[in-house]
């Protein structure tokens, strides 16, 4: 019985190194950060069901009386926040065309930019000039001066390193690529994830790869600039069969995307392109 007890005994120390280690590891796993638990969150939960989005400035014609100019803007409704994605390249001409489609600057309360580049972001001071009570999320890579330029219009900057939440069921990617940093958006829908991009500088494939990891879902739609206009036709065919291996439903290329890249996913996606020019409304009934 001595012999027991001081068995016990001996053994007691160890059994508590293994159940704080074991403690440990759980609250590391719990604390690895918001974007960990929001993936959960995210697979458990239904999405957005009344979603709209709307082109509001992009080179491609769509809607007559709209002004076409390079450079990619939309405005996405239905979620938690009315969300301004990217600005274009010129401040007038995007507060013209949204204007002319009965979007008010004062009912936007969240911008997402994508990348640094001019054509994504020109129209950023004109529409802070008519609604600064805006939060922006932007890829921490941004230049100091671009966010000090931001902050003195009194908006609010969250930078943005690793893939985050930006409101109930809207996320961003996370800063990826290494040249030009860029994020893109990913939005969870009743009917699946909708990915849309800026440029599509870090690889159109890898972004929409990101998304479906990030968010365990089929993806819906992607849409946006695909970063394709001097991409060979051998190119294209790869990039088109990735998205069919991806399960992509639906596929709407614009801006830098190319008018061979918009033939060819058109000619691939048959009745599941979509079209896409500034004034363009996709509702969820549409896809």
């Amino acid at each position: 019985m001595r012999r027991i007890s001081a068995i016990i005994v001996l053994l007691l120390p160890a059994v508590g190194v293994i159940l704080a280690a074991g403690l440990f590891l759980t609250a590391g796993l719990q604390m690895k950060g918001q974007v960990m638990s929001e993936k959960s969150e995210a697979v458990s939960k239904a999405g957005i069901e009344n979603l709209i989005i709307t082109v509001v400035y992009d080179n491609n014609p769509q809607r007559q009386g709209l002004g076409t100019a390079w450079g990619f803007s939309c405005v996405i409704t239905g979620a938690e926040k009315t969300i301004l994605f990217d600005t274009g390249g010129d401040g007038p001409l995007l507060l013209s065309n949204m204007e002319k489609l009965a979007i008010e600057p004062n009912s936007i309360e969240t911008i997402v930019l994508s990348h640094i580049h001019g054509d994504h972001t020109g129209g950023l001071n004109g529409f802070l000039e008519k609604n600064p009570n805006v939060t922006i999320y932007m890829p921490k890579s941004f230049p100091e001066r671009f966010k000090d330029s931001v902050r003195g219009y009194g908006s609010k900057i969250v930078e943005v390193e690793e893939a985050l939440k930006i409101c109930e069921d809207v996320y961003s990617t996370g800063q990826l690529g290494t040249l030009i940093r860029e994020q893109s958006l990913i939005i969870k829908t009743d009917n699946g994830l909708i990915v849309i991009t800026g440029c599509a500088h870090p690889g159109i494939v890898k972004i929409v790869n990101t998304a479906k990891d990030l968010l365990k879902g089929d993806i819906l739609l992607v849409m946006g600039g695909f970063h394709l206009e001097w991409a060979t036709k051998g190119k294209l065919e790869k990039i088109i069969s990735a998205f069919k291996e991806l399960g992509v439903r639906y596929a709407g290329p614009c801006h830098c995307s190319g008018d061979k890249a918009r033939s060819l996913f058109e000619k691939h996606f048959e009745k599941n392109y979509i079209k896409i020019g500034v004034g363009k409304v996709i509702t969820l009934a549409d896809l």
